[in-house]
C-alpha cells in the first residue's frame, strides 16, 4: 500500500445496495491515480471472471440447424435460439443439465413452463421462448444447461465433437453482470486536496447478489496479485505500508496519547490544601495540578467559594512547591 495512507488514513469503503441485483462500491480516499487503476481492474473482472448461467445449446424433434421453421409456431428456430439466450437462470451446481419444454398447441410458452430441477432457478418466469398457434403438443425443445465462466464461442471443432448431431450449439454468455461503471472523483484529507474517490455500479441479473459480486471480483484480484508475493516477496519500508501496518501504527499513537495523559496527571490532593480550598477548586473542574497551574488566578477567583482566603493559601502553597500560575492571556481578557 502507498505510504501516503500513513498520512491520510486507510481508504475506508462502503458498499450502498439499491436492490439487490444493483449496488455502489465507494472507496476513499486514494492517492492520485490509484481511483483509475482500481476502478478498471475491478470492471474488467466483473464483466469476465464471475460465474453464472447460461443455455449452451437445444434440440427439437426434427430440426437440424438454426434456419429451419416449425409448423405451428410463430417464431424461427433462430428466434427461439435468441429468446433461450435471455432466459435469467441460476444453477447451483457445476456441470449441464438438459431441460425440457414441451410446445403448447395454442398460446405463449414462457420460461415458468421449464422443466427444471431443484438445482436450477428460474429468476424471470415471464420471459418468452415461443408463440404457438397450431403446434404439435407432443413436440419438445431439449436444451442444455451449464454454469461457466465468461463468454463461450462455439467453434467448427466444437460441432465436430458434438456426440448428438440433432443438438444445435449456442454461444454462451454466463457473465451474470449486466452493468459495470466506474468514476473518479476528488477527494480531500486535511490539506491534501490532490487524492481520489473510487466509485462503483454494478447491476446483475439476480443470480448473484451485486454486493457479493464485488466481493468475489476483489477476490479474484487479489488472489492474482498474492503470487507475485508468494515467495521471496518484496517491500520498500520507505515507501510502502499495508493496513496491518496503518492499524499497528494508530493503536501505538493512540497508547502513547494515553499513557501521555497519565503521566501528566497529577492528583490536586498532593498539596495538601485545606478541605474549603479545595472542594472550590474540584467543584470548579480543577482535579490535577497540571490544570491548577495552567488556570491563571483571575480565573480562579470566580469559582464559587473561592475567596481571598484561598486565594491567599493557594499562593502560598504553590510557591512552597516551586509552582507558579499562568498569566491572564489577551484571549482570555476580553472573554
Amino acid at each position: 500500500m502507498h505510504i501516503l495512507h500513513q498520512q491520510i488514513g486507510a481508504p475506508k469503503i462502503k458498499i450502498e445496495a439499491d436492490s439487490k441485483n444493483s449496488a455502489k462500491l465507494i472507496m476513499t480516499p486514494l492517492p492520485s491515480g490509484y481511483g483509475s487503476t482500481l476502478g478498471n481492474a475491478m470492471r474488467r473482472v466483473l464483466l469476465s471472471s464471475i460465474p453464472g448461467t447460461a443455455v449452451v445449446a437445444m434440440k427439437i424433434d426434427g430440426v437440424s440447424h438454426e434456419y429451419s421453421t416449425l409448423k405451428g409456431v410463430k417464431n424461427s428456430v433462430f428466434d427461439i435460439m435468441l429468446n433461450l439466450r435471455e432466459l435469467k437462470l441460476k444453477k447451483h451446481s457445476k456441470g449441464v443439465e438438459v431441460v425440457e419444454i414441451p410446445f403448447v398447441k395454442s398460446g405463449v410458452i414462457t420460461a415458468k413452463d421449464l422443466k427444471v430441477s431443484s438445482d436450477i432457478e428460474i429468476l424471470d418466469p415471464s420471459q418468452i421462448i415461443a408463440t404457438c398457434d397450431g403446434a404439435d403438443p407432443k413436440k419438445k425443445i431439449s436444451i442444455r444447461v451449464e454454469k461457466g465462466v465468461g463468454y463461450k464461442l462455439i467453434s467448427n471443432e466444437d460441432n465436430a465433437k458434438e456426440e448428438d448431431p440433432e443438438y444445435i450449439l449456442m454461444d454462451a454468455n454466463f457473465s451474470p453482470v449486466l452493468h459495470v461503471s466506474y468514476k473518479v472523483t476528488p477527494a480531500r484529507v486535511g490539506e491534501q486536496t490532490n487524492l481520489d474517490q473510487l466509485e462503483v455500479e454494478i447491476k446483475t441479473d439476480g443470480s448473484l447478489e451485486a454486493e457479493r459480486t464485488l466481493k468475489l471480483a476483489a477476490g479474484i484480484l487479489q488472489s492474482y496479485f498474492e503470487l507475485f508475493n508468494r515467495d521471496d516477496a518484496y517491500t520498500d519500508e520507505e515507501f510502502t505500508t499495508s493496513f496491518d501496518q496503518i492499524k499497528k501504527q494508530k493503536e501505538t499513537e493512540e497508547a502513547e496519547a494515553s499513557a501521555a495523559a497519565e503521566a501528566s496527571f497529577t492528583p490536586i490532593d498532593i498539596l495538601g490544601l485545606s478541605q474549603r480550598t479545595l472542594n472550590a477548586l474540584v467543584n470548579g473542574g480543577i482535579t490535577s495540578v497540571e490544570q491548577l497551574t495552567s488556570t491563571p488566578m483571575k480565573i480562579l477567583s470566580q469559582l464559587r467559594g473561592f475567596g481571598q482566603k484561598a486565594k491567599t493559601e493557594l499562593e502560598q502553597v504553590l510557591a512552597e512547591r516551586g509552582y507558579s500560575l499562568q498569566p491572564l492571556t489577551s484571549s482570555q481578557t476580553e472573554s
